[in-house]
């Protein structure tokens, strides 16, 4: 992989940005470079992406009108990343969750696959400082992503990923709805469907430790009903599909008794 951009999306995460940007550019090798995708922060986050990308030429910001969800921020990004033709496109939480010298571990596996997973719930995986509530909110909720969607991926909602770009070009960023935290439901739901090579790596993933999360009981329902439509879908294409194969199966023996 010769270059690589790490989006981070911000709303107001100045007491995290200035660690997570010197941690992300000490871990990783001058082609990797980091875009702060910024909401229009009221505490100041943007300006100090500002005077970091003045310092670091590896350091790129992308200021938005406003607070419009996760997932807008991160096919904002990416649509920045293309543009400019880098060759891997990878998530990051600015709220030091997700430890950026894991990044490089997350690239080198797109030599073989087209989108490598951060995953919290593979052997080697795990959390650090989450209470018990939040734990079973996360494996009741890829538990249920799982049986909803009848994939095989262990954190389907973890939000620490690399993407060769070329792959992204299947994955048909336009179409994408969701813009609240089931945005990573959705982009992997997507990748495959699309037949993206997918892989799951083992991460520590670490509470933050400055700051409040931005999850709360609205993104829960909205992320629940998503997938359940997603999944009420996929039953009834694959009712369809059956009903259309049985049809042609009547049909063909129908034909083959007539010519007896």
């Amino acid at each position: 992989m010769t270059s690589a951009l790490v989006v981070i999306p911000t709303y107001d995460e100045r007491e995290n940005l200035l660690g997570i940007v010197a941690r992300t550019l000490a871990a990783t090798p001058d082609e990797v470079h980091l875009l702060v995708v910024d909401d229009a922060s009221p505490d100041g986050t943007g300006e100090l992406a500002d005077r970091l990308a003045a310092e670091h030429d590896r350091v790129h910001v992308l200021h938005r009108a406003g607070k419009d969800g996760l997932g807008a921020a991160y096919l904002a990004g990416f649509g920045w990343g293309l543009d400019r033709g880098y060759d891997a496109l990878v998530e990051m939480d600015a709220d030091g969750s997700h430890h950026p010298e894991d990044v490089t571990r997350l690239l080198a596996q797109l030599a073989d696959h087209d989108l490598a997973l951060g995953s919290r719930w593979v052997p080697g995986g795990t959390v650090e400082n989450w209470p018990r509530r939040r734990l079973l909110l996360s494996r009741g909720g890829n538990w249920y992503t799982r049986l909803a969607l009848g994939i095989d991926v262990q954190d389907a909602t973890g939000g620490f990923r690399a993407f060769r770009a070329e792959a992204l070009e299947h994955v048909r960023l336009a179409d994408v709805a969701s813009h609240g935290y089931c945005f990573q439901v959705d982009l992997l739901w997507r990748a495959l469907q699309a037949g993206l090579r997918v892989v799951e790596i083992p991460i520590v993933f670490t509470e933050r430790i400055h700051g409040v999360s931005k999850m709360d009981r609205s993104i829960v329902l909205e992320s629940l009903r998503m997938v359940g439509l997603w999944g009420l879908r996929r039953r009834a294409h694959a009712a369809f599909e059956l009903l259309v194969h049985r049809r042609r199966l009547g049909s063909v023996r129908a034909n083959s008794s007539r010519a007896a």
